[in-house]
């Protein structure tokens, strides 16, 4: 389960380059974020997602990955908000999809 932070991050395809900017005026990047995601999910086949969840990720894309990640380690309300965006999309789409329990 600790992946699947990586693959939301991944699949959004954002630069994180201004990741300062959302620990500032109510998170503007971060609400960018979770809508992309959870429009991801909404949109994504099932095929489509459980294959970009077997996909190794490299390079850039995991760098701007890693980095959101810390930020959300490092600031539990960021991460509190993030999570309340986009858990119920993301489970309920991965449910149906049979790619959780």
């Amino acid at each position: 389960m600790r992946k699947l932070p990586l693959f939301l991050v991944a699949s959004v395809g954002l630069g994180f380059l201004a990741a300062s900017a959302l620990a500032q005026d109510n998170h503007p990047i971060l609400d960018k974020i979770a809508d992309k995601v959870v429009q991801k999910y909404k949109t994504s086949s099932c095929e489509e997602l459980a294959a970009e969840r077997a996909h190794k990720r490299t390079g850039q894309r995991e760098e701007m990955e890693e980095k959101f990640v810390k930020l959300l380690h490092e600031d539990a309300q960021m991460r509190q908000e993030f999570l309340n965006r986009v858990a119920a999309p993301i489970a309920n789409k991965l449910f149906e999809c049979d790619l959780i329990p």
